[in-house]
């Protein structure tokens, strides 16, 4: 990419596109470079100007963002994708069109430079790249796990995750980027991951692939050793013989 990372901002909203202009203006190493009401414009806008990052609406009469940025996705070196939306329930679908980003509106000038910022990590090769992982790959199988945060929705790497633990009616996916709270039930991630993740506990699910070991903790009880990381979840009694076996298969 350039030094100045060029912009097309998609909304069927004037006032929508507007403010996000103006709050790109306010941004030294951006620049809009075209504005589109809906994915046909904006589609021919990508094709014309080349843009770095397409700033793009969910909701839009006729075809919606999400089809318009698989569509853009399957360009010739695409742009990154970073959606703004009024709703949260596309998260993990924006992220298989591709998207390196999705705001919540209304945005907020410091998540906006924040998510452009990381934009700017993926040069258009490596966009690609991810397109051709997601043509190959079960997308019936979620790849990442969404949560509501402070600065919107987080989408959270499924292959990042250590493990799951359940507190009361909160889940809290441990993960190499921290400790963030979910709202999907345990029962809900075993059914969905049964083949990546193991029920290690009533309240615990850890990821197959980060498992080391198990170990003793004193007193007859167990944790689980994982890879990359100093957490140690217990184990409960009566799945220590089944981890057993399985630690002896794996």
């Amino acid at each position: 990419m350039s030094t100045i990372m060029d912009v097309l901002v998609v909304d069927d909203e004037a006032l929508a596109r507007e403010r996000l202009v103006r709050m790109i203006s306010r941004m030294d190493e951006c620049e809009v470079v075209a504005q589109a009401a809906g994915a046909e414009e904006a589609l021919k806008a990508v094709a014309d100007q080349g843009p770095d990052v397409v700033l793009m609406d969910i909701s839009m009469p006729g075809e919606d963002g999400l089809s318009a940025a698989r569509r853009i996705s399957s360009m010739q070196n695409p742009p990154a994708v970073v959606f703004c939306t009024a709703y949260d329930k596309h998260a993990v679908e924006a992220f298989e069109a591709q998207a390196v980003g999705y705001l919540l509106k209304p945005v907020r000038q410091e998540q906006l430079e924040e998510v452009l910022h990381n934009a700017r990590k993926l040069n258009r090769m490596q966009i690609a790249a991810l397109d051709d992982i997601s043509k190959t790959e079960n997308v019936n199988v979620r790849k990442h796990i969404s949560a509501k945060t402070r600065r919107g929705v987080e989408l959270i790497p499924i292959d990042d995750i250590f493990y799951f633990l359940a507190d009361q009616k909160y889940v809290t996916v441990y993960h190499r980027g921290g400790e963030t709270l979910i709202d999907d039930t345990l029962k809900e991630l075993e059914g969905e991951f049964e083949t990546s993740f193991i029920r290690i506990h009533r309240n615990a699910l850890v990821a197959r692939d980060y498992v080391e070991g198990m170990e003793r903790a004193g007193e007859g009880h167990y944790v689980m050793r994982l890879r990359d990381s100093e957490e140690k979840p217990i184990v409960s009694r009566r799945h220590v013989s089944r981890i057993r076996t399985l630690l002896a298969e794996m």
